[in-house]
């Protein structure tokens, strides 16, 4: 085998670096090489690495991945994270949605150091403000032979492919004009006939890889044919365009999806022609869908913005993408952006594909949700029940003793409409002719009933409730003894009346958050709130008699 290739930073390239190599000649067209790891520790080099999105769309789950495992292996060796936009796809590529990776990627707290809207000393960081660059190179691939110029028309490049596909061989160039005179290609540039930059691809040997996530990598040159590099219309093509910039950003470690993986042959032979130092690459599995196929739009929510707007936490995000794929070795699951970073390492990523569970993520969000400290928590939900229209205020003490209650069954923010919603609610009816209730109504429920309306108009019950917590505990005490009530056959009944529901949250906190609410005026006129003073109107309105006789085993009433 060749030379070993190791990997290292440098601050610019110079023209110097482009002396031919013996073994790529344009006469010698055999070719073995070894891209191994540079002798040095990780540890001792200077670690830059890069995410490159192209600016086409939404930022996938998958790409923020790719950009999470570069920004924790950067972080955790002291190194670079660079940004660099990938927009030579000038049809599809947008401004709107770069500005929408930006937020994103800031939106999960993955910083970088260089990149647009900071700079650095490798930029610019546009892709399609360094075309001067990629026409710097490519004249000097010319210069050495190690590309040509190829006037082929498209349905002489069709032909060929149907060729090959007849002889049943692999669709590649045939090297029409890779051995042309300088007398045939000065013909036809004075013709002005379009051409395309090609790079000669050695027809024998092989090339070999060291991928930090799935070990040795090998191709046959055999298999490729010479590919273009530069478009008859001026533009650079992708896998000559991520060379130049990764080699003179001087990027140490290439950390991409493995549907790249056939690209780093085109990739390593264009380092290996203009003297560019390999860097050291890790291929990281795709994410999947349940059914094992590759994570899509048809599987729902892909994106990260999507998940932003359903009400997902960026610590939330960043904790279960990084268990896609990667692990401490401990059963552990719940990492802080920072405790991620002293732990990542890239010997732990797996390369076996890793499952999409959106059940588990929701899950994940709401322990990290109920984690937030309260303040951050209430003011959180607080500003969502004013944006969605339930309350007047964000803030204030029910609104911190109702998100405090609820949040048990909040996963989401989202999910905090609905719980007050629901507390707020008072569906008797529909929970009296439920099936499930049908033991509690037996249970003398009207007796209660009147007993409860008897405590309300007296105004015993509501002078417990001004008391709050010990009032209600008091008054509650003395009411089961009255009916000679206890546990489950006092409090049963207690909220089946008092909340309209089966189940809910703790029934105590509930009813003195409901007398409050019904006093101060904070919650919304379409909110669909009921008051205590109304439900005890409805209470007053049950024909027990009607009731025992004509219940119906209806559908269970809906729980909170």
């Amino acid at each position: 085998m060749a030379n070993c290739m190791g990997i290292r930073a440098f601050p610019e390239l110079r023209p110097s670096f482009f002396r031919q190599s013996p073994l790529y000649s344009v006469c010698r067209r055999s070719f073995s090489v070894f891209a191994c790891s540079n002798t040095k520790k990780v540890e001792e080099q200077l670690i830059r690495v890069r995410f490159a999105p192209s600016p086409t769309g939404n930022l996938h789950v998958g790409g923020a991945r790719t950009a999470l495992f570069n920004y924790l292996f950067a972080r955790s060796k002291g190194g670079k994270f660079v940004l660099r936009i990938e927009d030579t796809d000038l049809e599809r590529s947008t401004r709107e949605s770069e500005e929408a990776i930006f937020q994103d990627l800031s939106w999960l707290g993955l910083a970088w150091d260089e990149g647009p809207g900071i700079g650095g000393d490798y930029g610019p960081y546009r892709q399609s403000e360094r075309n001067s660059l990629y026409k710097q190179y490519a004249e000097k691939l010319l210069e050495s032979g190690h590309v040509y110029h190829c006037f082929c028309s498209n349905e002489e490049l069709e032909k060929m492919k149907e060729i090959a596909k007849l002889k049943q061989l692999p669709p590649v160039y045939t090297g029409k004009w890779a051995s042309a005179t300088d007398e045939e290609v000065q013909e036809e540039l004075a013709n002005g006939t379009p051409y395309t930059y090609r790079f000669r691809v050695p027809k024998e040997g092989s090339l070999k890889i060291s991928d930090l996530i799935r070990g040795e990598v090998c191709w046959n040159l055999d298999t490729l044919g010479d590919f273009v590099i530069m478009r008859s219309n001026g533009q650079p093509v992708y896998n000559f365009c991520v060379s130049v910039d990764d080699a003179t950003m001087a990027i140490s470690h290439v950390i991409r999806a493995e549907e790249h993986l056939p690209n780093t042959l085109r990739q390593a032979l264009i380092y290996k022609a203009l003297g560019f130092p390999m860097p050291q690459f890790a291929h990281v599995s795709l994410i999947l869908a349940p059914d094992r196929s590759k994570l899509s739009k048809r599987h729902g929510a892909t994106s990260v913005g999507q998940f932003r707007e359903m009400g997902y936490l960026p610590q939330a995000m960043v904790n279960y993408l990084a268990l896609l794929g990667w692990g401490d070795g401990t059963e552990n699951e719940f990492f802080t952006l920072e405790q991620l970073v002293e732990k990542f390492s890239m010997d732990r990523v797996n390369k076996h594909g890793a499952v999409f569970d959106s059940v588990k993520l929701r899950w994940m969000n709401g322990q990290h949700l109920r984690a937030l400290p309260s303040e951050k928590f209430n003011n959180l939900i607080g500003e969502r029940w004013k944006s969605s229209g339930i309350l007047r205020e964000s803030d204030g003490p029910i609104i911190e003793e109702a998100a405090q209650l609820l949040k048990d069954g909040i996963d989401l923010v989202t999910d905090s409409d609905k719980a007050l919603s629901s507390l707020l609610s008072y569906p008797l009816h529909e929970t009296l002719a439920s099936s499930e209730c049908k033991t509690v109504v037996e249970d003398k429920l009207s007796e209660v009933s009147a007993s409860l309306l008897s405590a309300y108009e007296s105004g015993e019950l509501l002078n417990a409730l001004e008391e709050g917590l010990p009032g209600w505990q008091k008054w509650v005490k003395s009411f089961g003894k009255s009916l000679k009530r206890k546990g489950k056959s006092l409090f049963m009944p207690l909220r089946v009346l008092l909340t309209g529901k089966l189940h809910g949250p703790e029934m105590a906190a509930s009813i003195i958050l409901l007398h409050k609410a019904g006093t101060c005026g904070i919650v919304a006129s379409e909110a669909g709130f009921v008051p205590l003073s109304e439900r005890f109107n409805m209470m007053r309105q049950i024909d027990w008699e009607a009731l025992s006789q004509n219940q119906q085993p209806l559908e269970s009433a809906a729980v909170l």
